[in-house]
């Protein structure tokens, strides 16, 4: 398999971590989304996806893009160790969980959004900055109830094994560090985001591990 990612793309890391929950064995292409306007707009990556995102996985002649659908798919075709629950409640919870952070918080703090902001509406660092705290405060407010309310809840986001949900909460909870988002009201979150960090799987999946990393 190759995974076309960046370092630093938390839907990319997504993928990472269940690769390496799965023991896949993967080989990286580093796609720079910063250096000379974005290398995920030249034409030679538009033939792969015509979206201009990162990650893209290829097995063999099969092409796939969206991390939840990555996932999903090595879910199928790798289906031990299991990253969803044998029952349906369970299963739709844990996606219900990777959706909060997947179409709540994520699209809204995207780089591209954030660069719209920027130059569309001429927003400074500091306002960017404001609307990116904002609604990683709102969409880890809710993780948190969540996380802390529901009995499902265990060492990880459901039940005592991490999952698809650990796979999306973990990156987001990297990218609010960089923009040094208050963390505190989150303690639930936080122990989940712990005991994940003891995974090796996640671990080195970790921005700073990859092979692209940037200081």
């Amino acid at each position: 398999m190759k995974l076309y990612g960046f370092f630093r793309s938390s839907a990319a890391f997504r993928v990472r971590i269940a690769l390496n929950l799965k023991g896949v064995a993967y080989a990286q292409q580093a796609v720079h989304l910063l250096r000379d306007g974005g290398e995920q707009h030249r034409l030679e990556f538009r033939r792969i996806n015509p979206q201009g995102l990162v990650p893209v996985l290829v097995d063999g002649g099969v092409t796939l893009t969206q991390s939840l659908a990555i996932i999903e798919y090595l879910e199928e075709t790798h289906p031990e160790p299991a990253l969803l629950p044998d029952d349906a409640p369970g299963r739709a919870r844990v996606r219900s969980l990777a959706l909060v952070v997947a179409c709540e918080i994520h699209p809204l703090n995207n780089p591209k959004v954030l660069k719209y902001l920027g130059g569309t509406h001429q927003l400074d660092e500091a306002a960017r900055t404001a609307w990116y705290r904002h609604w990683i405060a709102e969409g880890m407010a809710a993780i948190e109830a969540r996380l802390a309310g529901e009995k499902e809840t265990g060492a990880f986001c459901h039940g005592d094994r991490p999952g698809i949900a650990d796979c999306f909460l973990v990156p987001q909870i990297f990218n609010a560090k960089r923009y040094h988002c208050e963390l505190a009201p989150y303690p639930t979150v936080m122990g989940v985001f712990g005991r994940c960090m003891a995974v090796d799987a996640f671990e080195r999946a970790a921005p700073m591990k990859q092979p692209d990393a940037e200081g």
